[in-house]
């Protein structure tokens, strides 16, 4: 698997896109869902150098192409038996997509069945990983998200269409995660 390059400009979410088709139908999310988040979490450079320069700057921060926190990954390890550590997450990109595939699968079990009709499932699953489980149930009840969710919102629904093409490309033209014959 090909890692991030060091320079920002050349990042391009859809290079993962073998890795979000495999790691979300194993999960059983969607992978527009997936790399819908993999866009949206682009803002920064994910090369494994520079994130190594980051955590020695801000060793609370996230790593990876999907920007994982740590407690959320130990989470997600535990609850799921991941061989990996943290830090595994900004050298192996695969490895980042799918235990993000596997954290929203925990967040769709808790997300309600029913909520508010102002979000699709997809996008409360989307502010789930940008803002915590207890928030997304909060705005699933129709508590409104604060400025910073709101502006994941947006970008999650700008960049949801390009997701969608990176997987088109790939032979998966409905998001489904299975290949087009």
């Amino acid at each position: 698997m090909r890692k991030p390059p060091l320079r920002p400009g050349r990042y391009d979410p859809a290079d993962y896109a073998g890795p979000v088709l495999r790691s979300a139908a194993e999960a059983g999310v969607s992978p527009v869902l997936l790399m819908t988040v993999l866009h949206v979490e682009a803002y920064k450079p994910h090369h494994p150098l520079l994130e190594r320069l980051w955590q020695w700057w801000k060793p609370g921060a996230s790593f990876g192409v999907a920007n994982m926190h740590r407690a959320t990954f130990e989470r997600v390890r535990r609850a799921h038996g991941l061989p990996g550590r943290w830090r595994d997450l900004r050298d192996d990109p695969a490895f980042a997509v799918h235990a993000a595939a596997l954290h929203m699968k925990d967040l769709d079990r808790r997300l309600p069945r029913r909520h508010v009709r102002r979000y699709t499932r997809d996008e409360l699953l989307a502010l789930g990983y940008n803002t915590g489980e207890r928030n997304m149930r909060a705005f699933a009840r129709g508590i409104p998200p604060g400025p910073m969710a709101r502006s994941y919102l947006r970008r999650f629904r700008a960049y949801r269409s390009r997701a969608a093409e990176a997987l088109a490309d790939r032979g998966d033209a409905r998001g489904t995660g299975r290949r087009e014959v």
